[in-house]
């Protein structure tokens, strides 16, 4: 199990390819039920246009490494958070020029919500502002630097 589980966690996320589906966390289990090894995915969120793609890549990478009978299989309960993507993501995340998750989705509480700065991850200034809740994929949101004046997307925590 521990090949299949290294294979599957290879596989690289279609719409964000500097992070596999480990490092997002949409990864959730790869056990052994009878013959067939059943690999489990949780979509970032329900309507989400590249698990498919997720689902096809897994399939074709466990097969070309020789696993012959291999099932995917999707759950959106527990629900997918930015709380699930490792650190190592987020690293990447950030070389990549995309602002990871800001903070652990668990962390919003209390009457007021505040708005957190966005880092700016090619200069690191939090003079940041929204230009919109919408990016380049429905994951992420589009935001300028007010210091270096360059636009990058930020990944919403979800």
């Amino acid at each position: 199990m521990e090949e299949a589980r290294r294979v599957a966690a290879a596989v690289v996320d279609p719409e964000v390819p500097v992070l596999t589906i480990d490092d997002l966390g949409v990864l959730r289990d790869v056990r052994l039920e009878g013959g067939t090894i059943v690999v489990t995915l949780t979509p970032t969120y329900s309507g989400c246009p590249a698990i498919d793609q997720m689902r096809d890549d897994v399939l074709l990478s466990l097969t070309a490494e020789g696993f012959g009978d291999v099932r995917v299989d999707f759950t959106l309960s527990p629900a997918w958070t930015t709380d699930w993507m490792s650190e190592a993501g987020k690293a990447k995340l950030e070389e990549y020029g995309i602002a990871p998750p800001t903070h652990r989705a668990g962390e919003r509480s209390g009457p007021i919500p505040l708005s957190l700065g966005v880092q700016c991850p090619r200069c690191r200034s939090l003079r940041t502002r929204e230009v919109s809740r919408f990016g380049s994929t429905a994951c992420k949101s589009h935001f300028e630097c007010l210091a270096c004046l360059e636009p990058f997307d930020h990944f919403k925590v979800h």
